[in-house]
């Protein structure tokens, strides 16, 4: 019958809990070790170690943006910069070094002044102006350029060596406006005064 059916299941289910509830009994229970405990930190100790480390990323983090920013305006300025060394048509002759800006529209060469001396020749494109500084001599000279005819490097070399050359006196006065100088050339001559050739 379905009743006693019922009822036999039951007690079956009974016995069977007394005998895993004994099971369970006699075993022991578990036992639990306590996990070592870190010396007690004061709090003010905690706020400072949490201080450090956050400084310490935050430097790791500028660096590394600053290597990174670094990296990137050297590989820009590098496409930017043509450098080049010019021979004569025969291979001989002292050889010329350019340097060569897009963005500045400039143009810079290194030419010698005298037996051991050098000086630096800057085309800027955008002004229509030459610039020349000798390291010898403490004074900067430029000359304006009509843009369909600019002067070759030899020929201008000439002229602002022997402006240079010159006796000075109190005939020229340095140029007091520098704004109309480009920046390549303001840079070259920063320390020095600038006078017209």
């Amino acid at each position: 019958t379905p009743g006693h059916g019922a009822g036999g299941g039951t007690g079956e289910h009974g016995e069977m809990d007394d005998s895993s509830k004994e099971a369970l009994m006699e075993e022991a229970p578990p036992r639990y070790t306590e996990s070592p405990r870190l010396p007690c930190i004061p709090h003010e100790l905690k706020s400072l170690m949490l201080v450090v480390a956050l400084v310490v990323v935050a430097l790791v983090v500028v660096n590394v943006t600053f290597l990174l920013l670094g990296l990137h305006l050297s590989e820009s300025h590098a496409e930017t910069v043509l450098r080049m060394t010019i021979h004569g048509l025969d291979g001989e002759g002292t050889p010329q070094m350019l340097a060569m800006s897009k963005k500045e529209r400039t143009g810079t060469f290194a030419v010698r002044d005298g037996l051991n001396a050098s000086a630096a020749v800057v085309y800027d494109y955008s002004k229509l102006l030459v610039g020349y500084r000798s390291w010898r001599h403490r004074a900067c000279y430029i000359t304006r350029v009509d843009k369909d005819n600019f002067p070759g490097l030899d020929a201008v070399t000439e002229t602002f060596q022997r402006r240079q050359g010159e006796d000075v006196g109190d005939k020229a006065e340095p140029l007091a406006d520098r704004s109309i100088l480009g920046t390549t050339i303001n840079i070259l001559c920063s320390a020095v005064p600038v006078f017209w050739a």
